[in-house]
């Protein structure tokens, strides 16, 4: 047992599989966008107050009113202050209950909370519960998980890391801030889409052919569903402001943005994950028929890389379609207790703007397959080699 742990360590750590040369300007690339400010970072809600954890060490419920399952007033709570300049003190703070099941919480002695501690002339004059502190436990996850993916797929796992990291602060370092600074979000999301299409890609090829093959396929499934999302975005007569809070940014003081452009580039910006998946899923099986055939004809690999993509394109648009439709299963079970109408159901916006995205990005998805197959099998395939020449695969 102990020799074969041995051998899987080797076989996933080993200079064949390792393609360490892409981890460093991975990483020089996730320092750079950490270190990239936003212009945001002295946007700040709360003056003259921290944002710091607490500790819940008393409870006091006597001014909650209770309306059936809902509850309004005020929990008052003895804190102590974990973080900040008044670390070490008790506090008094109060949670404010709206009658909502979605935003309201309740706390009992022994929680963490995150709240804000206003204070003035070196006192504490208010402090306000926003919510449970919950960094702590997320932090906990990532790190579980990150040591799970680098055990089991070796220099792969730290790839993927990688990736995960660049999407992350691609969009919240270039994405959002050039948005809320008036960029055209659907050529911003197109540039960070080709950006980061071209960094997954390489972090799974290096750079060659492949990589090549695959970046192209991906792009032309995602101008594709750019432009279907903008074009039905209009037919369908969908305002950007279905997207969860978008209104709050126009009473924020963001009255010029475009909330329907931005709708119109999350279309797109949502669905290119699965089409690069996909993409690269048809690469790689090109690139195998392509070392296992050296002198396979380009239009016989073009064939073989749309089969391939027949039998990925069911379970990838399937995937799609749980992404976007997951989180509305509270939704779909208030439609058929209430007895609605599917066609009512149909014509709601919001309704309407979950379908166009989850058509349109498998709308991307149907175009990625050929478009990949043709790149890959005119880029990977070689002539027959010569007598005396080596036979060689696509690299």
């Amino acid at each position: 047992m102990r020799k074969t742990i041995l051998n899987l360590f080797r076989k996933l750590w080993g200079p064949q599989t390792a393609s360490w040369r892409v981890l460093a300007p991975g990483i020089a690339l996730t320092v750079l966008l950490l270190l990239l400010p936003t212009g945001f970072e002295g946007a700040l809600i709360y003056q003259d107050a921290e944002k710091v954890r607490a500790t819940v060490l008393e409870v006091d419920n006597g001014a909650i009113i209770n309306n059936g399952i809902l509850q309004s007033g005020e929990q008052y709570c003895t804190l102590r202050i974990e973080q900040g300049s008044f670390a070490g003190q008790v506090a008094g703070g109060v949670n404010l209950l709206g009658g909502s099941l979605e935003q309201d919480k309740m706390f009992t002695p022994g929680d963490s909370a995150l709240v804000v501690v206003s204070h003035a002339g070196g006192q504490i004059t208010a402090v306000t519960m926003i919510d449970h502190y919950r960094i702590h436990w997320e932090i906990f996850l990532a790190v579980i998980f990150g040591l799970l993916l680098v055990l089991f797929a070796g220099p792969g796992g730290l790839r993927a890391l990688l990736s995960f990291a660049i999407t992350v602060l691609s969009i919240w370092k270039i994405m959002v801030p050039a948005t809320l600074k008036g960029a055209d979000p659907i050529w911003v999301g197109l540039l960070l889409v080709a950006l980061l299409t071209v960094v997954i890609i390489v972090f799974v090829y290096g750079f060659d052919r492949r990589s090549l093959s695959a970046v192209l396929g991906s792009m032309l499934g995602t101008l594709t569903a750019c432009v279907l999302g903008v074009a039905f975005t209009g037919v369908l007569h969908i305002h950007g402001a279905v997207m969860q809070d978008s209104e709050s940014l126009l009473y924020a003081g963001y009255q010029n943005l475009n909330l329907t452009r931005i709708f119109m580039a999350s279309i797109f910006i949502g669905a290119a994950g699965a089409m690069i998946d996909l993409s690269v899923d048809i690469t790689s099986g090109i690139c195998e028929v392509v070392r296992k055939k050296p002198g396979i004809r380009p239009w016989e690999a073009v064939g073989s890389g749309v089969r391939i993509g027949q039998a990925a394109m069911g379970t990838m648009t399937t995937t799609l379609l749980l992404a976007y439709s997951g989180g509305y299963m509270a939704q779909l079970m208030v439609f058929m207790a209430q007895g609605t109408p599917l066609v009512n159901i149909f014509n709601y916006k919001y309704v309407a703007s979950e379908l166009l995205q989850t058509l349109v990005g498998c709308f991307g998805l149907v175009t990625v397959a050929p478009f990949t197959a043709l790149a890959a099998g005119f880029l990977l395939t070689r002539p027959a080699p010569r007598p005396g020449q080596s036979e060689g695969g696509a690299g």
